[in-house]
């Protein structure tokens, strides 16, 4: 099974409630699709860089997940019949890409980069 990564863009015409409802929906097609779900990110709402159906902001949520190549044609298909949906993208994730996530999510990139001790040998 390969590791995919999904963004999609919901209107902000939806409740919280609503929102988490879609996101379930799609979560459940997903896992009844036979995929494994690696990491979720929440991003809520934000400003779109351009305005979208005349919108101005949107509800980002990230999906990362393990699932066979067939199931992505069926997800994406659902995202496009949903109309609560603005924007979607769905990527294939390489070892590089694998390895920046969990170092992402083990927050590696938050931690302050330790000082070097290094000792100067004083000759004199």
């Amino acid at each position: 099974m390969q590791q995919y990564e999904s963004v999609i863009i919901l209107t902000p015409l939806l409740s919280e409630e609503a929102a988490k409802e879609v996101i379930a929906k799609f979560k459940t097609i997903l896992t009844e699709g036979g995929a494994e779900i690696v990491a979720e990110d929440n991003w809520g709402l934000r400003k779109l860089a351009y305005p979208i159906q005349k919108k101005t902001t949107g509800f980002y949520h990230l999906t990362e997940f393990k699932a066979p190549g067939e199931l992505i044609n069926k997800l994406e298909l659902q995202y496009k019949r949903d109309e609560r949906v603005m924007r979607f993208l769905t990527i294939s994730l390489d070892k590089h890409a694998l390895a920046y996530n969990e170092k992402k999510r083990s927050g590696a990139f938050n931690k302050k980069a330790e000082p070097k001790n290094e000792e100067v040998a004083n000759n004199g």
